[in-house]
């Protein structure tokens, strides 16, 4: 990774510091209860190693959905904290996994039984279209894998937790009230920095914010929102197929300034995007992919970055750029104007999406800004 000498973007004011730089910093950040523009939490609080601030959200009530034995050796497990789900599948030992392993951790010695697994999903109630469930209160989530026949044969159950601190990283963008893209693989944390996003813009910046929920992911299972997403709106998507639908009815008919959806996969989604963004509304949004090549050439999500046509030069249109007559360009303005890379939970790439693309088109390496948690450290550099 080389470094530039030439003056950091005007979007990015205070830009300074160290090349990728992974230091982390350790961070407390206080939590006030006579303040009403910040959440109050009324749960213990904890500093991850990673500098953020971990709101303990009731790991009880993911523990007693599962096996007795299960709970006790969950309860007496030294790395509890950075527990991050618990598989239970027929006929294999359960396993824990935490944060920072590679591997899990087997839980005992036999293996899950039928029966075991209907006692779960009796705890839990019923899934939705998309096999999800989640307990009523809480950010936990609850995943079913079924057979052929629609029996359930497997359950992946994730710890939810409210987590204080990334919203520091992108405080700045955010003044600009322009259109943010977040990528990264399942499991990075886009759905926790979506949920403290909502938050901040709703209580501390005031905005009218609305969170369109399909799974109850961001705003937490029941009908009245988890406390985590502050003052900001939640609207709960009866079927995955319907987001979009939602997402468009979220701005016709609640006025929102800014609307908030996750997992962004399908075509219609991409375009109920372009609609929502045409309209002059902030749209804070996720989707999977490791960098925005990968959503140049997804078909499906290639309209979130201004979509790619293939453009024919003319001979001296071509000698003066030194290229093939046949040449991709992008079709469009993006429908958001920064894309976030998120490779790590702690360290992001953040793109201004228009230039990016352009250049990534063009055979050239982009100009990023490279993030690092929980304190503001930026640098200019190439991808």
């Amino acid at each position: 990774m080389s470094t530039l000498t030439t003056s950091p973007p005007v979007f990015f004011p205070r830009v300074q510091a160290i090349i990728g730089s992974k230091k982390h910093i350790r961070m407390v950040v206080p939590i006030l209860k006579g303040n009403p523009r910040l959440v109050s939490w009324s749960v213990p609080t904890m500093t991850s190693d990673d500098g953020f601030v971990v709101v303990e959200d009731d790991i009880q009530a993911l523990l007693q959905i599962l096996p007795w034995d299960l709970q006790d050796s969950l309860q007496n497990e030294p790395r509890r904290d950075g527990l991050l789900e618990v598989v239970l599948d027929l006929g294999r030992r359960p396993e824990a996994r935490f944060f920072g392993d590679c591997g899990g951790k087997y839980l005992r010695d036999t293996e899950i039984t039928i029966t075991e697994l209907l006692e779960a999903q009796r705890a839990v109630g019923e899934f939705g279209g998309d096999n999800r469930a989640g307990i009523e209160g809480t950010l936990h989530r609850i995943s079913a894998i079924r057979s052929r026949k629609g029996l359930i044969v497997g359950l992946t159950c994730r710890v939810g937790r409210a987590v204080s601190g990334h919203v520091d990283m992108v405080r700045d963008l955010l003044k600009y009230k322009e259109s943010i893209l977040f990528l990264g693989r399942p499991g990075v944390g886009k759905t926790t920095v979506m949920r403290e996003i909502a938050r901040v813009l709703a209580d501390e910046v005031n905005m009218r914010v609305v969170i369109v929920d399909t799974s109850n992911e961001i705003g937490g299972d029941g009908d009245v929102p988890h406390a985590a997403i502050g003052s900001a709106r939640r609207m709960q998507v009866p079927e995955p197929s319907m987001q979009h639908r939602v997402m468009v009815e979220a701005v016709e008919n609640h006025m929102p300034e800014v609307v908030i959806v996750d997992e962004i996969g399908t075509e219609a989604e991409a375009l109920a995007c372009r609609s929502i963004a045409e309209r002059g509304v902030m749209l804070i949004g996720t989707a999977h992919g490791e960098c925005l090549a990968n959503i140049i050439k997804n078909p499906t999500l290639a309209d979130l970055v201004g979509g790619v046509e293939t453009v024919t030069l003319g001979d001296e249109e071509a000698r003066a750029r030194r290229s093939q007559k046949s040449i991709l360009e992008r079709k469009a303005p993006p429908t958001f104007p920064f894309l976030i890379e998120m490779r790590e939970r702690n360290y992001w790439v953040t793109h201004r999406t228009e230039r990016s693309v352009d250049l990534l088109l063009n055979g050239k390496k982009p100009l990023v800004e490279f993030q690092t948690a929980p304190g503001l450290q930026l640098s200019t550099a190439v991808a």
